[in-house]
Protein backbone atom coordinates (compact mmCIF):
# COMPACT_ATOMS: atom_id res chain seq x y z
CA UNK A 1 0.00 0.00 0.00
CA UNK A 2 1.28 3.43 -0.82
CA UNK A 3 2.94 5.09 2.76
CA UNK A 4 2.59 8.81 3.39
CA UNK A 5 5.42 9.36 6.22
CA UNK A 6 5.12 12.33 8.49
CA UNK A 7 8.08 14.05 9.89
CA UNK A 8 6.85 16.88 12.49
CA UNK A 9 8.22 18.96 15.19
CA UNK A 10 8.84 22.51 16.73
CA UNK A 11 11.47 25.10 14.65
CA UNK A 12 14.88 24.65 13.87
CA UNK A 13 14.33 20.63 15.85
CA UNK A 14 16.25 19.28 12.72
CA UNK A 15 13.57 18.16 10.30
CA UNK A 16 14.60 19.49 7.21
CA UNK A 17 18.41 17.21 7.29
CA UNK A 18 17.17 14.20 8.36
CA UNK A 19 13.94 14.21 5.24
CA UNK A 20 16.59 14.65 3.39
CA UNK A 21 18.56 12.00 4.39
CA UNK A 22 15.77 9.46 4.55
CA UNK A 23 14.04 10.57 1.03
CA UNK A 24 17.65 10.26 -0.76
CA UNK A 25 17.02 6.39 0.69
CA UNK A 26 13.67 5.79 -0.05
CA UNK A 27 14.48 7.31 -3.66
CA UNK A 28 11.32 9.81 -3.11
CA UNK A 29 10.24 13.45 -2.75
CA UNK A 30 9.02 15.71 0.06
CA UNK A 31 5.79 17.78 0.49
CA UNK A 32 6.27 20.56 2.77
CA UNK A 33 3.72 21.25 5.34
CA UNK A 34 5.13 24.71 6.41
CA UNK A 35 2.73 27.60 6.14
CA UNK A 36 5.23 30.09 5.57
CA UNK A 37 8.07 28.38 3.46
CA UNK A 38 5.63 28.78 0.74
CA UNK A 39 6.07 32.28 0.26
CA UNK A 40 8.76 32.59 -2.95
CA UNK A 41 9.42 35.87 -1.78
CA UNK A 42 10.77 35.18 1.57
CA UNK A 43 13.60 33.32 2.72
CA UNK A 44 15.55 34.32 5.94
CA UNK A 45 12.58 34.60 8.13
CA UNK A 46 10.98 31.76 7.37
CA UNK A 47 13.98 29.08 7.43
CA UNK A 48 13.30 28.02 4.25
CA UNK A 49 16.03 25.15 3.25
CA UNK A 50 18.04 26.39 0.35
CA UNK A 51 18.97 24.41 -2.48
CA UNK A 52 22.28 23.30 -0.66
CA UNK A 53 20.53 22.21 2.53
CA UNK A 54 17.79 20.60 -0.54
CA UNK A 55 20.46 18.55 -1.75
CA UNK A 56 18.64 17.42 -4.71
CA UNK A 57 15.72 15.95 -3.23
CA UNK A 58 12.25 17.73 -5.07
CA UNK A 59 10.87 19.69 -2.18
CA UNK A 60 6.75 20.47 -2.70
CA UNK A 61 5.27 23.83 -1.49
CA UNK A 62 8.31 25.47 -0.81
CA UNK A 63 8.37 28.53 -3.27
CA UNK A 64 5.03 27.48 -4.28
CA UNK A 65 3.02 31.03 -3.80
CA UNK A 66 3.43 34.94 -3.29
CA UNK A 67 2.80 37.04 -0.43
CA UNK A 68 0.02 38.33 -2.51
CA UNK A 69 -1.94 34.97 -2.64
CA UNK A 70 -4.20 33.83 -0.09
CA UNK A 71 -3.11 30.09 0.88
CA UNK A 72 -4.95 28.87 3.45
CA UNK A 73 -5.37 24.85 5.20
CA UNK A 74 -8.13 24.04 3.02
CA UNK A 75 -6.28 24.81 0.00
CA UNK A 76 -3.18 23.01 0.79
CA UNK A 77 -5.29 20.04 1.66
CA UNK A 78 -6.54 20.47 -1.87
CA UNK A 79 -3.59 21.02 -3.65
CA UNK A 80 -1.62 18.26 -1.39
CA UNK A 81 -4.29 15.56 -2.10
CA UNK A 82 -4.04 15.84 -5.79
CA UNK A 83 -0.02 15.95 -5.90
CA UNK A 84 -0.35 12.82 -3.76
CA UNK A 85 -2.11 11.09 -6.18
CA UNK A 86 0.52 12.03 -9.42
CA UNK A 87 4.09 11.05 -7.09
CA UNK A 88 1.97 7.95 -5.60
CA UNK A 89 2.03 6.65 -9.38
CA UNK A 90 6.09 6.36 -9.71
CA UNK A 91 7.00 5.90 -5.97
CA UNK A 92 5.45 3.77 -3.13
CA UNK A 93 6.44 6.29 -0.20
CA UNK A 94 5.93 10.23 0.19
CA UNK A 95 7.53 12.02 2.77
CA UNK A 96 5.56 15.25 4.08
CA UNK A 97 7.29 17.30 7.02
CA UNK A 98 6.67 21.11 8.59
CA UNK A 99 5.73 22.57 11.70
CA UNK A 100 1.95 23.56 10.73
CA UNK A 101 -0.13 21.35 12.88
CA UNK A 102 -3.51 22.91 11.07
CA UNK A 103 -1.87 21.75 7.60
CA UNK A 104 -0.39 18.25 8.46
CA UNK A 105 -3.97 17.82 10.01
CA UNK A 106 -5.62 18.56 6.51
CA UNK A 107 -3.65 16.48 4.75
CA UNK A 108 -3.83 13.23 7.10
CA UNK A 109 -7.56 14.09 8.59
CA UNK A 110 -9.04 16.17 6.36
CA UNK A 111 -11.24 20.20 7.08
CA UNK A 112 -14.38 19.75 8.31
CA UNK A 113 -16.69 21.13 5.03
CA UNK A 114 -17.44 24.49 5.69
CA UNK A 115 -19.70 26.76 3.44
CA UNK A 116 -18.23 28.96 0.83
CA UNK A 117 -18.22 32.75 1.90
CA UNK A 118 -18.35 36.16 -0.17
CA UNK A 119 -14.26 37.01 -1.39
CA UNK A 120 -15.91 40.72 -0.75
CA UNK A 121 -16.13 39.45 2.79
CA UNK A 122 -12.83 37.80 3.33
CA UNK A 123 -11.07 40.87 1.44
CA UNK A 124 -12.67 43.27 4.23
CA UNK A 125 -12.03 41.12 7.30
CA UNK A 126 -8.21 40.70 5.96
CA UNK A 127 -8.24 44.98 5.17
CA UNK A 128 -9.62 45.49 8.96
CA UNK A 129 -6.42 43.09 9.83
CA UNK A 130 -4.41 46.13 8.93
CA UNK A 131 -5.89 48.54 11.63
CA UNK A 132 -4.75 49.74 14.51
CA UNK A 133 -5.53 46.72 16.96
CA UNK A 134 -7.16 45.18 14.04
CA UNK A 135 -6.50 41.40 15.07
CA UNK A 136 -7.45 42.51 18.72
CA UNK A 137 -11.02 44.33 17.51
CA UNK A 138 -11.67 40.90 15.23
CA UNK A 139 -10.84 38.52 18.09
CA UNK A 140 -13.44 40.45 20.35
CA UNK A 141 -15.65 40.03 17.59
CA UNK A 142 -15.58 36.23 17.12
CA UNK A 143 -16.06 35.95 20.74
CA UNK A 144 -19.39 37.32 20.41
CA UNK A 145 -20.42 35.38 17.73
CA UNK A 146 -18.78 32.35 18.28
CA UNK A 147 -17.40 32.30 22.74
CA UNK A 148 -16.87 28.36 22.07
CA UNK A 149 -14.54 29.10 19.51
CA UNK A 150 -12.86 31.71 20.40
CA UNK A 151 -11.80 29.96 23.74
CA UNK A 152 -9.89 27.38 21.59
CA UNK A 153 -8.41 29.14 18.78
CA UNK A 154 -4.93 31.16 19.24
CA UNK A 155 -5.98 35.25 20.04
CA UNK A 156 -2.57 36.12 17.85
CA UNK A 157 -3.62 33.71 14.91
CA UNK A 158 -5.17 35.97 11.80
CA UNK A 159 -6.29 33.35 9.66
CA UNK A 160 -7.79 31.35 11.98
CA UNK A 161 -9.78 34.38 13.25
CA UNK A 162 -10.90 35.53 9.69
CA UNK A 163 -11.53 31.86 8.65
CA UNK A 164 -13.68 31.71 12.06
CA UNK A 165 -15.39 35.15 11.45
CA UNK A 166 -16.18 34.83 8.05
CA UNK A 167 -18.00 31.77 8.22
CA UNK A 168 -20.02 33.39 11.28
CA UNK A 169 -21.06 36.54 9.58
CA UNK A 170 -21.66 35.15 5.82
CA UNK A 171 -23.83 32.23 7.23
CA UNK A 172 -25.56 33.43 10.94
CA UNK A 173 -24.49 29.89 11.98
CA UNK A 174 -21.44 29.99 14.17
CA UNK A 175 -17.61 28.59 12.77
CA UNK A 176 -18.18 25.98 15.60
CA UNK A 177 -21.59 24.48 14.12
CA UNK A 178 -19.56 23.23 10.74
CA UNK A 179 -16.74 21.64 12.65
CA UNK A 180 -17.78 17.89 13.17
CA UNK A 181 -14.07 16.85 13.85
CA UNK A 182 -14.67 13.49 11.51
CA UNK A 183 -11.75 12.34 9.86
CA UNK A 184 -11.21 11.71 6.29
CA UNK A 185 -10.57 8.37 4.51
CA UNK A 186 -7.59 8.75 2.91
CA UNK A 187 -6.52 6.09 -0.06
CA UNK A 188 -2.96 5.28 1.35
CA UNK A 189 -1.33 4.81 4.71
CA UNK A 190 -0.09 7.23 7.17
CA UNK A 191 2.96 6.58 9.21
CA UNK A 192 3.48 9.57 12.13
CA UNK A 193 5.95 10.64 13.65
CA UNK A 194 7.13 13.86 15.32
CA UNK A 195 10.79 14.96 16.45
CA UNK A 196 11.87 16.39 19.78
CA UNK A 197 15.13 17.06 21.90
CA UNK A 198 15.41 18.00 25.70
CA UNK A 199 13.99 21.40 26.35
CA UNK A 200 17.56 23.19 26.62
CA UNK A 201 18.95 21.51 23.53
CA UNK A 202 16.53 22.78 21.41
CA UNK A 203 16.61 25.99 22.92
CA UNK A 204 20.01 26.43 22.04
CA UNK A 205 19.14 25.81 18.49
CA UNK A 206 16.44 28.16 18.08
CA UNK A 207 18.92 30.69 19.37
CA UNK A 208 21.49 29.55 17.03
CA UNK A 209 18.83 29.99 13.90
CA UNK A 210 18.17 33.47 15.02
CA UNK A 211 21.87 34.71 15.16
CA UNK A 212 22.25 33.01 11.86
CA UNK A 213 19.11 34.53 10.32
CA UNK A 214 20.27 37.85 11.51
CA UNK A 215 23.80 37.39 9.80
CA UNK A 216 21.77 36.24 6.56
CA UNK A 217 19.82 39.59 6.12
CA UNK A 218 16.88 38.95 8.26
CA UNK A 219 16.57 42.95 8.68
CA UNK A 220 17.09 43.80 5.56
CA UNK A 221 14.79 41.04 3.83
CA UNK A 222 12.14 42.78 6.06
CA UNK A 223 13.05 46.07 4.71
CA UNK A 224 12.37 44.94 1.42
CA UNK A 225 8.78 44.01 1.79
CA UNK A 226 7.95 46.45 4.84
CA UNK A 227 5.39 47.79 1.89
CA UNK A 228 2.97 44.65 2.48
CA UNK A 229 4.03 43.83 6.25
CA UNK A 230 0.67 43.75 6.64
CA UNK A 231 -0.18 41.02 4.55
CA UNK A 232 -0.65 37.44 6.23
CA UNK A 233 2.49 36.42 4.91
CA UNK A 234 4.42 38.85 6.97
CA UNK A 235 2.61 39.22 9.98
CA UNK A 236 4.30 36.62 11.52
CA UNK A 237 7.15 35.24 14.25
CA UNK A 238 10.60 36.21 12.51
CA UNK A 239 8.97 39.58 10.72
CA UNK A 240 6.50 41.25 13.19
CA UNK A 241 9.65 41.90 15.64
CA UNK A 242 12.01 43.28 13.15
CA UNK A 243 9.41 45.32 12.14
CA UNK A 244 9.24 46.65 15.26
CA UNK A 245 12.61 47.74 15.35
CA UNK A 246 12.32 49.21 12.27
CA UNK A 247 9.35 51.25 13.72
CA UNK A 248 11.23 52.64 16.68
CA UNK A 249 9.14 50.72 19.64
CA UNK A 250 12.68 49.44 20.64
CA UNK A 251 15.99 48.91 20.26
CA UNK A 252 18.23 46.48 18.45
CA UNK A 253 19.07 44.25 21.66
CA UNK A 254 15.51 43.58 22.56
CA UNK A 255 14.51 43.12 19.09
CA UNK A 256 17.03 40.69 19.35
CA UNK A 257 15.52 39.05 22.63
CA UNK A 258 11.89 39.10 21.43
CA UNK A 259 12.69 36.97 18.12
CA UNK A 260 14.70 34.44 20.56
CA UNK A 261 11.80 34.36 22.92
CA UNK A 262 9.01 34.52 20.79
CA UNK A 263 10.87 31.48 18.48
CA UNK A 264 10.77 29.39 22.00
CA UNK A 265 7.63 30.32 22.75
CA UNK A 266 6.50 29.28 19.33
CA UNK A 267 8.40 25.64 19.76
CA UNK A 268 6.49 25.14 23.18
CA UNK A 269 3.11 26.20 20.97
CA UNK A 270 3.89 23.48 18.32
CA UNK A 271 4.92 20.53 20.46
CA UNK A 272 1.72 20.79 22.51
CA UNK A 273 -0.13 20.89 19.29
CA UNK A 274 1.33 17.79 18.29
CA UNK A 275 1.15 15.87 21.57
CA UNK A 276 -2.41 16.69 21.60
CA UNK A 277 -3.86 16.63 18.00
CA UNK A 278 -2.68 13.02 16.87
CA UNK A 279 -0.77 9.87 17.85
CA UNK A 280 2.76 10.41 16.78
CA UNK A 281 5.67 8.38 17.66
CA UNK A 282 7.83 10.27 19.64
CA UNK A 283 11.78 10.42 18.32
CA UNK A 284 14.82 12.43 19.08
CA UNK A 285 16.50 13.48 15.50
CA UNK A 286 19.96 11.18 16.20
CA UNK A 287 17.98 8.00 16.79
CA UNK A 288 14.81 8.61 13.91
CA UNK A 289 16.67 7.75 10.86
CA UNK A 290 17.13 3.61 11.83
CA UNK A 291 13.91 3.88 13.56
CA UNK A 292 11.41 5.20 10.47
CA UNK A 293 13.36 2.90 8.27
CA UNK A 294 12.64 0.02 11.03
CA UNK A 295 9.33 0.59 10.79
CA UNK A 296 8.73 0.78 7.24
CA UNK A 297 10.53 -2.91 6.74
CA UNK A 298 8.22 -4.18 9.59
CA UNK A 299 4.95 -3.67 7.54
Amino acid sequence: MKTLIVIAGPTAVGKTALCVQLAQTLQTEIISFDSRQCYRELAIGTAKPSLEEQDGVKHHFIDSHSIHDYFSPGDFERDALVLLESLFLTHDVVIATGGSGLYVKALVEGLDEMPEVDLALRESLMARLTEPAGLETLYQELKIVDPEYAEKVDPQNPQRIVRALEVCLSTGNSYTYFRKSQKANRPFRVMMFCLDRPREELYARIDARMDAMLAQGLIEEAKQFSAFKSNYALKTLGYKEVYGFLAGEYGEEEMVRLLKRNSRHYAKKQLTWFRHQAEFTWLHPDEAMAEILGQINQV
